[in-house]
């Protein structure tokens, strides 16, 4: 959900249709007090906030915001008027992640909030393990105990996928779709001979890859009896 705070009825109403358009749900308001109230019961994932507002004003509203603990993380788009140098340093000194300048274009705006999203968006963890297998997704490599372990590109896919999401069921339609592509024309089997390869690499693990019947596959430490 894209909050827009915006007094301008007409701007308003171009910014929630272009951002519905674009496949965002968005929701606006006209000043402060409204998009507070609304604050309390939902937490949007990007503000657009105007600067110019009646009442409290957007640099007070993003001052507020961002000295809460509960909206502080929130990403916040200021709207300033052409010309306001001073609006655009307060601004971001607060804590704006950008900014847009009025008149702005409205695939600009999506442009814009795409871009923030994707930077303040939660980073993958980089260092995934499962008993002794540690994979390290940022160099690239995975190990058991230490010892580096020799992986083709796919069954490190398929080491990745799994270890992702340990104790999760993926049938074999799933590592397909996720490891070879939606548009991959091979066999589930293709899916099985990859899965037998790397249980052969990872035997010493003091994890494995479970099958479960008639679904997929898993991955969980192993249990000793």
């Amino acid at each position: 959900m894209i909050f827009c705070v915006e007094d301008d009825n007409g701007i308003r109403e171009i910014e929630l249709y272009t951002l519905r358009s674009t496949g965002f749900e968005a929701q606006g308001f006209g000043d402060a007090s409204a998009f507070f109230e609304a604050l309390k019961s939902a937490k949007p994932k990007l503000i657009i906030l105007d600067v110019m507002l009646p009442g409290e004003d957007g640099v007070t509203v993003l001052r507020k915001l961002k000295s809460s603990h509960e909206t502080e993380g929130i990403p916040v788009i200021m709207a300033t008027a052409k010309g306001e140098e001073y609006d655009k340093v307060k601004s971001l000194d607060l804590g704006a992640d950008d900014y847009l300048v009025k008149p702005f274009g409205m695939m600009e705006m999506v442009s814009r909030i795409r871009a923030v999203l994707r930077r303040s968006a939660p980073k993958e963890k980089a260092v995934l393990t499962i008993g002794n297998i540690t994979l390290d997704t940022d160099k690239h490599l995975a190990s058991i105990s230490g010892k580096s372990l020799s992986l083709t590109l796919k069954e490190y896919e398929l080491l990745k996928t799994l270890m992702e999401h340990p104790g999760s069921v993926f049938d074999r339609d799933k590592l397909l779709s996720l490891v070879w592509g939606v548009d991959f024309g091979g066999e589930t089997r293709t899916v099985d001979m990859h899965i037998t390869t790397l249980r052969q690499k990872i035997s010493e693990a003091t994890a494995a890859i479970a099958t479960v019947r008639g679904v997929g596959y898993r991955i969980e430490e192993k249990i000793n009896d």
